[in-house]
């Protein structure tokens, strides 16, 4: 009848342990003597130098085909965005509703135009972008001829906005019934508005909701149009200085003051209808003036 196993002491079992570690009859180290581990130890080096070499390679040579000035595939930037500001954005709809006697809701409207004109600082622009650009024609450059190795950016002056600049009146007509929005195109590069025909394009606002409380609106710059000089785009290393061109729309709000607005950016190359995209190619928004 075969015997039970005797059990090892903890001792014992830590005996065993030293042995595994060092073995001093056979001259082993973990079960291997000093000539194998320095075997394997080479083997092991060698395999992940290698593979951290073809690594490396295959992340030089894909930074070597990419073009660090245009995005190889951009198929899902068709249609350039539209944005309106102040940016009042929530979960569902966009409502800018402010009170004309409450100080704080009035300046918060105008901090933020204030906030996001900063880059158009007419002073600020004069230093950055001084190229004399040629207003009415497509800005095309085929050479880095900008210092730096970059292209030349056309300025936009804040004063272009005419009674929305917030220059002659800070409050951007938040005090009274006469708000002013700014309208923003999201860029792509190497866009070019009507297919390069030479037609601008331009902001066109409509009153979908409260046609009643809306007396009129008056565009700045002039017809609501993005002169072409800003396009095409070459994109943010191609043209650090690079702002985008904007309009203004100064609504004279009525009776109750309240009404749902769509604005559009008008190009027969911009799409505005796709439901899946809200802003692609128009903004819609609410305006609520309390008092």
């Amino acid at each position: 009848m075969a015997t039970l196993k005797e059990k090892r002491t903890c001792g014992q079992r830590c005996q065993d342990f030293g042995h595994f570690i060092w073995n001093s009859d056979d001259g082993t180290f973990m079960g291997r003597t000093p000539e194998k581990w320095v075997y394997i130890s080479s083997y092991y080096v060698a395999f992940y130098v290698v593979m951290t070499g073809l690594f490396s390679l295959s992340i030089y040579v894909l930074m070597y085909t990419v073009d660090p000035y245009y995005p190889v595939y951009q198929d899902r930037l068709k249609y350039p965005g539209v944005m309106v500001w102040p940016d009042m954005y929530n979960d569902e709809v966009l409502e800018i509703t402010y009170n004309m006697s409450d100080k704080h809701s009035w300046m918060k409207m105008s901090s933020c135009l204030q906030h996001f004109l900063k880059p158009y600082n007419d002073t600020k622009q004069a230093h950055c972008n001084y190229y004399n650009c040629t207003s009415g024609k497509y800005f095309f450059q085929h050479k880095f001829d900008a210092p730096k190795h970059t292209k030349w950016s056309c300025p936009f002056y804040q004063s272009t906005l005419g009674n929305c600049s917030g220059i002659d009146d800070p409050t951007f007509g938040y005090t009274t019934a006469q708000p002013c929005v700014i309208i923003k195109m999201n860029r792509i590069i190497n866009f070019l508005p009507n297919n390069g025909t030479g037609m601008a394009p331009y902001v066109n606002c409509t009153v979908l909701e409260g046609q009643e409380n809306v007396r009129g609106h008056v565009y700045y710059p002039e017809n609501g149009t993005m002169d072409l000089t800003y396009f095409p785009y070459y994109g943010k290393l191609a043209q650090p200085t690079y702002v985008n061109p904007l309009v203004a729309v100064k609504f004279d709000l009525i009776n109750q003051r309240h009404a749902k607005i769509q604005c559009r950016v008008m190009a027969n190359n911009i799409a505005y209808q796709n439901i899946y995209e809200p802003y692609e190619g128009k903004v819609d928004f609410h305006l609520t003036a309390l008092s």
